[in-house]
């Protein structure tokens, strides 16, 4: 006869006695075939009632753990294989997970300040749309996003980038990652990636996970160049012409054309520009994307909502040129929009009444003043006398060139000690030609004013 403790038994007793057995079965402490107690009798037993007994038995006889022979009662079943576990085994989760250190002096961190985001709105447009699109957002968002976001950013490129785009070549995804498997699915395999040198290292990372190993195009004072791209035997180039990060150079115009020309030379070549924060330029208007200089449909535009809004939305796009978009819809329109209809319906609404572009607006004057303020109070340190700003007066960081004799693996490990993050442009380096050292990378979007005069001077006693 089955007897269980029924002490200081928390939840549903059933549960209890469900998971008793079941624990009986798979440690074999019950074989199969053998009969279980009649529910009266295992009842009685444990005194509890029938009825517990009952559903702890249907719950097993619907996993397949027991069988029930009318007028003959219940017998465990025949599970091949069954794992055989010692009651006293316990699961051992060793998982480790990366420790982040967390700097009190943090001069390269990205995030957008929760003072700066506009939450009532947000929350207003979040209940307009639950109360009014119910049905919409119940229904399967197709695979390229919803078509009213789609329609708001191809509006909101026309007025802002000066780009005329149908929405059906734009594509929405949670994040940029997920867009560039797209793309390596739309491109081939089998096709060269290049990537920027010195660039985002994120990016190797990303096409390491799609079996692409990407080659390295050096730039120069310009931006990337054709030599470069013809020396890495690029099919796809890869690059940020309006910003470049990690050393803010924006290229020019004659440089664009170039490299739009090496595109055109052959039919499988294609350019990513990544857009990432050319809401932020600081005097005069956005400078032209290379999708609307582009007239043989060799451009893929690709741009985020993580700049000019938050990173933790994780809501970003591409525009595809036609043949591409085409390529999508015929090969990969079975996958589903990794964006939520929700946030899709909101941003939308966002975009369309306006707010974005009131946001934008207000957020561009407010990184141009942190930036002077930043400026400001490095020229009035100590440091100030010891370091070189080079700033393009775009995006959201400058690099700092620092006067000291100590290499930049020895000054970072003194910086970590006063617990100051300022990461090296050297670092960004993916192969180690012609490495510029003593200069760092100074993201000024969320640095804290108030403790930077004191962060200045530490940096100054380590560079000496």
């Amino acid at each position: 006869m089955l007897t269980y403790n029924f002490e200081n038994v928390s939840g549903v007793l059933y549960e209890y006695v469900y998971q008793c057995i079941k624990d009986d079965i798979i440690m074999g402490n019950v074989k199969p075939g053998e009969k279980l107690p009649s529910k009266r009798a295992f009842a009685r037993n444990n005194g509890i009632s029938t009825i517990t007994i009952q559903n702890a038995y249907d719950q097993l006889i619907s996993e397949g753990y027991v069988y029930a022979v009318e007028k003959k009662g219940y017998y465990v079943s025949e599970i091949k294989e069954i794992p055989a576990i010692q009651k006293e085994s316990k699961v051992k989760y060793d998982i480790k997970i990366p420790e982040k250190k967390e700097f009190r002096f943090d001069l390269s961190e990205n995030h957008m300040n929760a003072a700066n985001f506009p939450f009532s709105i947000w929350a207003k447009l979040t209940r307009e749309v639950l109360a009014n699109k119910k049905d919409e957002l119940m229904m399967k968002s197709p695979s390229a996003g919803i078509y009213d976001l789609r329609v708001a950013i191809a509006e909101h490129l026309k007025s802002f980038r000066g780009m005329v785009v149908d929405p059906n070549q734009i594509v929405i995804g949670a994040g940029t990652e997920y867009l560039y498997g797209i793309l390596v699915q739309l491109m081939g395999k089998g096709k060269t990636y290049a990537i920027e040198n010195p660039g985002y290292k994120k990016l190797v990372n990303i096409y390491g996970q799609q079996d692409i190993k990407p080659v390295y195009a050096d730039i120069d004072e310009f931006g990337l160049s054709v030599e470069g791209l013809n020396e890495a035997g690029a099919d796809i180039a890869h690059i940020c012409p309006n910003h470049h990060f990690p050393t803010g150079i924006t290229m020019p115009a004659s440089r664009r054309y170039e490299i739009l020309s090496w595109a055109n030379e052959a039919s499988e070549r294609y350019v990513i520009e990544d857009d990432y924060d050319s809401e932020f330029r600081h005097n005069g208007k956005p400078l032209p994307t290379l999708f609307s200089m582009d007239s043989g449909e060799k451009v893929v535009y690709m741009n985020t909502f993580s700049k000019s809004l938050t990173q933790t939305i994780r809501l970003s796009y591409m525009v595809l040129p036609v043949c591409l978009a085409n390529r999508f819809y015929n090969q990969l329109s079975f996958l589903s929009c990794t964006v939520s209809n929700f946030e899709q319906y909101v941003l939308a609404e966002f975009i369309d009444r306006g707010y974005l572009e009131k946001h934008i607006n207000r957020m561009r004057l407010y990184y141009m003043r942190r930036r002077n303020s930043v400026l400001s109070i490095i020229s009035k340190s100590s440091l100030g006398s010891r370091c070189k700003v080079i700033d393009n007066e775009s995006g959201l960081h400058f690099i700092l060139e620092l006067d000291t004799h100590l290499s930049d693996d020895v000054l970072t490990q003194k910086l970590i000690q006063e617990d100051i993050k300022l990461v090296a442009l050297s670092e960004y380096y993916l192969k180690n030609n012609n490495v510029k050292e003593h200069k760092f990378i100074l993201n000024y979007s969320n640095v804290d004013l108030e403790i930077l005069p004191e962060a200045c001077e530490k940096i100054y006693h380590c560079i000496l």
